[in-house]
Formats: C-alpha cells, structure tokens, sequence
C-alpha cells in the first residue's frame, strides 16, 4: 500500500503542477515578473544568445522540488514530501521537453512528432505568444489545451513539407 501511496503522491503532483504552472505564468509571469518574461515574448530575443531571463524561472520551480527533497529524505514522518519532490521534476522534465525541445525548438529533437495534440499545443502557444505585451495573452497552460486549438491546421502548424523535409533530414 505505501508504494501505491508514493506513486499517487507522484503522479498527483504532476497533474497539479499543470495548474501551478498555469497560475505563475498568468498570474507572477505575466504579472510582478513581468520583466523576467518579456523577452520570451519578443520575436528577435534570439539575437541575444542561448539563455533568456525567462530561464530563471527553472531556478523558481527547483527550489520547491529541491526542498521537497530534501526535507523528505531527512525525516520519516515527511518522506512522502520525497514523491512531491520526485512530481515537480517529473513536470519539469516535461515542460522542458515540450515546451523548450518541441515548441520553441532550442534543440532539434522531435522533428517529426505530429499528431493532433501536438499540434493542439502549438497553436495554443502559439496563440499565446501572438501577444508580445504583458497584457492580452490567452492560453498560460501547457498540457491542457483547450478545444479550439484541435482542428484545421494554423499559421503556428509547420507546413506539411516542412515536416517532411525534417523527417528526410532526421532520417539520415
């Protein structure tokens, strides 16, 4: 029973640091951080190298993980803090991959992935990075996509040759 209750805390923490997410990147990210989003919102922040301020949020979202961790392994009747832990840099690991890796494209991993949920998540962060000002935005979530963003392909949606051509690309 104490494994299954480890795996529940695990995976129920995933779940719930969707809507955590959700809430700092509407509510601290394009609120009092403001300045430390805004150059993920600008078009031509490439130009300024690998890294943007939007990066330090990783350093906010580790320091909960790392604490969950750590106040976990150290007291027994706390350990279960271990798998709250364990969640947070589940959905970390995620976001990373998802957000970073497939939609921006800060590495070229998931070239081919196409399917209508992938695309759905385009669209959506797409649509979101439409507005460049801190106010205006829709769309703060990541795995939650809302219905409208299933459908016929977008602007966000990459060309049907260009996936093709990323997948001849990828395939030598």
């Amino acid at each position: 029973m104490t494994v299954l209750f480890y795996i529940f805390v695990t995976l129920a923490t995933v779940a719930g640091m969707e809507f955590v997410a959700w809430a700092a990147h509407k509510y601290v990210m394009h609120g009092f951080l403001w300045d430390w989003h805004e150059d993920h919102h600008q078009h031509d922040h490439e130009d300024d190298g690998f890294f943007e301020k939007n990066d330090l949020f990783f350093l906010v979202f580790a320091v909960p993980s790392a604490a969950s961790y750590m106040i976990g392994l150290n007291s027994e009747s706390w350990f279960w803090l271990t798998f709250v832990g364990v969640g947070i840099s589940i959905y970390g690991i995620i976001y990373f991959l998802i957000h970073d890796v497939y939609i921006h494209r800060r590495f070229s991993w998931f070239k081919q992935l196409d399917s209508k949920y992938s695309r759905a998540i385009l669209r959506a962060h797409g649509h979101h990075h439409a507005v460049t000002g801190k106010e205006g935005a829709r769309s703060f979530g990541l795995l939650v996509v809302d219905k409208q963003y299933y459908g016929k392909r977008s602007e966000w949606d990459p060309a049907p040759a260009e996936l093709k051509e990323e997948t001849t690309e990828s395939s030598r």
